[in-house]
């Protein structure tokens, strides 16, 4: 009862406020604050408002929202520690699949890129002189 009272008082003062501006000729502004006034008062007459407080000032409903919040940690932390132990060796150990790469798999005249071992990386260019000439210009 007290919620649908200030809700009405709300909308009355709104309403008011909307009344004063389009005295003031700005009518489009009035229309916006009509509209905002009118939500608190078609909130109570849909039921939402006592809805709403009946789920805040029920406290059958906290302790609802309590067990979830217990459950979603429970659930929380026996997936952080299946996951550490599944890194750990208190998991199954993974077996190495025998695929192509493995030296068996290659053909007798096979070059050497493709047994398996990586092509040396080309050295990095070590063409700085442009930067080199930018920073003396600059001083640095």
């Amino acid at each position: 009862m007290l919620a649908e009272t200030i809700c009405s008082a709300v909308s009355a003062a709104g309403l008011g406020i909307a009344a004063v501006t389009a005295y003031r000729k700005r009518f489009m502004a009035a229309a916006r604050i009509t509209a905002y006034a009118l939500v608190p008062v078609g909130l109570v007459m849909t039921g939402v408002v006592e809805w709403l407080t009946g789920i805040v000032f029920n406290p059958t409903v906290w302790i609802g929202f309590g067990l979830l919040g217990l459950a979603w940690l429970i659930l929380a932390t026996t997936r952080a520690v299946e996951r550490r132990s599944l890194g750990g060796a208190g998991g199954p150990a993974k077996k190495a699949k025998a695929g192509p790469s493995s030296p068996e798999a290659v053909a007798p005249a096979a070059s050497k890129p493709s047994l398996g071992t990586p092509p040396p990386a080309p050295a990095p260019a070590d063409d700085f002189s442009d930067i080199e000439a930018i920073l003396k210009k600059h001083g640095i």
